[in-house]
Formats: C-alpha cells, structure tokens, sequence
C-alpha cells in the first residue's frame, strides 16, 4: 500500500487534486474530517474542538487503511490539525505531532497557494495570499524538520494535476 498525503494551505485544490488522482489511478480517497465537524455543529470550531477533530481525521485514515488499498489518498491528515490549532488557537494538543510521526507517509503533495484563485466555500478564513504562504511555509518546514518525502506542486489547475499524476506515477513504480 502506498500512502499519499495532499497537504497545505486552504483553496489550493486539495480536494479536488485528490478526487482527480482517484479517478485515474484509483484507490480509497479519505476527506477532510473538520468539513464533516463543521458541517455537523454549524460553527467556527474552537481549540477545545482540536482533539474530537484529529480523532475524527484518525479514525477515517485508520478505516481506509485497514482495507489495504494499493494507492491511500489522504486529502488531509492530521499535520493540517496541528498547524490550523496553531495558527487560529496558537496551542495544540501535545498527542498529535507524536500520532502523526507514528505513522508512515510515502509521499506529501505540498499544494502551493499561487497561481490558483482563493475561493471562499464558508469554511474557509484565509483570503490573503499572504496568510496562506505563511501557512504553506510552516507546512514545508514541518516536512523538512520531520523528513518527509514530498514534493511541491504549483501552476495553473492543469499544471498541477499534470504534476501530481507525474509523482503518483512514479510512486506507484517503485
């Protein structure tokens, strides 16, 4: 099973990404569990809501994972938790930076914020392309202080599906 994580800042076609490499490689997709929550409790989410979240995140990861999938698409997983906790709340569940190293990723797709329009769906709160790099630099530094494998995917809507299908490609080689 190969492990493949869509990450970083909102309104940077995470989601969509993750339905595209679906639908031509296939595999188990698992969403985003704050879209579910939000959804559930129709309200901003708080701090003291962080650790129902990244339940939630773990226990849809777990399930996909438990079908041994050839290809696990995670449109999210729980760095997202952590650094969103930290930058709306400034605080974070100790527990998840160590739930999250105790599993393994072959490969994070690190969605850059340029050249891609903001899109405000009501769940969304950084229309700034200023916020969202900082997001994007925080994520990337995650990654790197923690070495995990990813790669970067910019340009337009085509480019980085064309990207993305690219990595995927090779991943699913080796």
């Amino acid at each position: 099973m190969k492990v493949l994580v869509l990450t970083g800042p909102e309104s940077s076609g995470k989601s969509w990404l993750a339905a595209e490499l679906q639908a031509h490689f296939g595999g188990l997709q698992v969403g985003e569990y704050v879209r579910h929550f939000i959804e559930q409790h129709c309200r901003d989410t708080c701090l003291a809501d962080i650790p129902q979240i990244a339940r939630g995140q773990l226990a849809w990861e777990d399930q996909a994972r438990a079908q041994q999938p050839e290809l696990l698409i995670l449109d999210t997983h729980l760095l997202s938790n952590l650094l969103w906790s930290q930058t709306l709340f400034g605080d974070c569940p100790p527990w998840l930076e160590p739930q999250l190293l105790a599993r393994h990723y072959d490969l994070h797709l690190l969605l850059s914020p340029e050249d891609v329009a903001w899109t405000d769906d009501g769940q969304r709160c950084q229309p700034q392309l200023a916020q969202r790099q900082a997001f994007f630099a925080d994520t990337r530094h995650w990654l790197e202080r923690h070495r995990q494998t990813y790669r970067v995917i910019r340009g337009d809507w085509q480019a980085r599906r064309q990207q993305a299908f690219t990595l995927v490609q090779e991943l699913l080689q080796d």
